[in-house]
């Protein structure tokens, strides 16, 4: 295990059964929200929460969902960064560990991918069969091997050179064993690096990469189904996950895109600290975009580690 790369801030208590459901309930009493998040503040009925003043720009609803979520991790274990952005409006909720650094696991996996597509629609590289089977892998069910592969083929600056442009400017590298230079598996990053790396993807992209990532993310294997999974099917969710055990303990990420026109964007980044476990984390990132995306909680993903 490498040394930790941040010291957390936050110590929470034990996970209690009752602020979930009470953070369930205050939805349920804000009336009808819209699947999407859409909506605007209107009056208040008696009885109804009065509408949150921030953040800015976001709709009544998804200001309250975002409140929920709140309340929620306060009974959560361990330290998560979160990022969501609408990109009809440019509204943008960074929650108080949005900027600290964790492990990104396998979501570095996806910007190897971006810069895999860029190099080779410049020219640089070509990606034969046996190239776009192995990124197809990578993304696909998250192999480790496909990422050494494609991570060793063309060498650790052919990445790392790239990755500032395409929004991982404060991408950390840890020493790895037995392996010179950076590595895919020993980064760190804020959620706010993630959150724009994603943005990069939908933004800047041209059609035909775009279409590929967001093909690819829409459809991956069921050990990925959790973290911006939990949006749900009928918004047509795309994401990477990532997941390891590093010297904080468990680590749990999900970067992805979920609504019509892939309308939001959410960076989750949730560093256990020996808090919890596996199936904490990957609750964790499911309930909360099970909030943000649908408005209520969800039944717990099942899923389970894999190397």
């Amino acid at each position: 295990m490498l040394p930790a790369v941040m010291s957390l801030a936050r110590r929470v208590r034990t996970a209690s059964l009752a602020a979930p459901i009470a953070a369930v309930c205050l939805l349920a009493g804000c009336g009808a929200l819209s699947q999407h998040g859409f909506g605007s503040p209107g009056s208040r009925a008696p009885g109804k929460p009065a509408c949150p003043t921030a953040p800015a720009r976001f709709s009544c609803a998804m200001r309250l969902r975002i409140a929920a979520v709140e309340r929620y991790l306060r009974h959560r274990p361990g330290m998560i960064g979160i990022v969501l952005r609408d990109r009809s409006t440019g509204a943008a909720w960074r929650n108080r560990y949005a900027g600290s650094q964790v492990y990104m696991a396998s979501t570095s996996k996806l910007a190897m991918a971006v810069t895999l597509l860029l190099r080779n629609q410049a020219g640089v590289i070509h990606l034969g069969s046996g190239d776009w089977a192995t990124l197809h892998r990578m993304l696909h069910a998250s192999s480790d091997s496909a990422a050494d592969d494609l991570w060793f083929k063309f060498g650790a600056s052919f990445y790392t050179s790239e990755f500032p442009r395409i929004g991982l400017a404060a991408a950390r590298y840890l020493p790895q064993a037995g392996v010179s230079g950076p590595y895919w598996g020993e980064m760190t990053c804020p959620a706010t690096a993630l959150s724009r790396l994603i943005d990069y993807v939908l933004d800047n992209l041209s059609a035909p990469l775009r279409g590929y990532l967001e093909d690819q993310l829409r459809h991956v294997a069921a050990d990925q189904h959790f973290g911006v999974w939990g949006a749900g099917r009928a918004s047509q969710p795309g994401n990477k996950d990532g997941w390891s055990v590093e010297k904080p303990g468990w680590i749990i990420d999900s970067v992805g895109f979920a609504g019509p026109g892939a309308r939001y964007t959410l960076a989750m980044m949730n560093s256990l600290d020996g808090e919890g476990g596996y199936r904490d984390g990957t609750d964790t990132v499911t309930q909360v975009a099970a909030i943000l995306l649908r408005g209520h909680q969800v039944t717990a993903p099942r899923v389970s580690a894999t190397p």
